[in-house]
């Protein structure tokens, strides 16, 4: 029996671009879904089963960044790749503020691209290796119950379903609880490597964290500056 294929869904409204895009993408054995602006892509999307998504910035109808703030109201932990012809931190760090993996400044070679997604096929591979899935994974977080294997977050009767690597960065906090985390070792292990823009994200990450984690006072991530990360719950050892 043949491997499943990994579906990419490719949104960007340049023709010529797409078509490359496209036809290197199915030539490395991708199954491979084109849309020329964001409406039409978000609508391939609801109708698809894709394994990425590969989304312009600048699109007709809808930007890349509100079609993938669309995506992640359906799934949390599918990957996204920005093709942008911006370079501002700004817009690189919006973009990983709306939940993308990676950021790809045009012009960019097909070599990059192939290996940006082998990276993060990987990585996202490895993320799911964190997750048990022949028995469930808990932890108790002062008043909070974890569940990893489902990757949701409670307090009461309160949940809240986790992204993927919100759920990775907080397995990877529990499992080093009241001992420092260096920025390096949580950025390969959740993202794969720690380039700058990526520890930008991984700042984001930890002020959401805790921001769901608020509700009890006794929780904190504290920032060891230039170091990393310290998880403590007051009261345990």
């Amino acid at each position: 029996m043949n491997e499943k294929r990994t579906s990419i869904l490719l949104v960007e409204d340049d023709p010529n671009l797409s078509m490359v895009l496209q036809d290197f993408l199915e030539m490395l054995s991708y199954d491979v879904t084109a849309c020329m602006d964001g409406n039409e892509g978000l609508s391939e999307y609801k109708k698809g089963n894709f394994d990425l998504c590969i989304l312009d910035v600048m699109l007709p109808k809808k930007d890349g960044f509100t079609l993938a703030e669309d995506i992640r109201k359906d799934n949390k932990s599918i990957p996204l790749i920005f093709l942008t012809a911006k370079s501002l931190k700004e817009d690189r760090v919006k973009g990983f503020r709306v939940g993308c993996d990676d950021y790809i400044t045009k012009p960019f070679s097909t070599e990059e691209l192939s290996l940006r997604i082998k990276a993060i096929l990987k990585r996202c591979q490895n993320i799911s290796d964190l997750m048990p899935k022949s028995e469930a994974k808990s932890y108790t977080i002062g008043k909070y119950y974890f569940d990893v294997e489902n990757m949701v977050l409670g307090i009461g009767h309160n949940e809240r379903v986790l992204t993927r690597k919100e759920t990775a960065l907080l397995k990877l906090l529990c499992e080093h609880k009241n001992t420092l985390v260096t920025r390096e070792y949580a950025l390969r292990a959740v993202w794969g490597n720690d380039d700058y823009f990526i520890g930008r994200s991984m700042d984001v990450f930890i002020t959401k964290l805790r921001k769901y984690l608020g509700e009890d006072p006794g929780i904190s991530i504290t920032n060891v500056h230039g170091t990393g990360f310290k998880f403590e719950i007051k009261g345990e050892d």
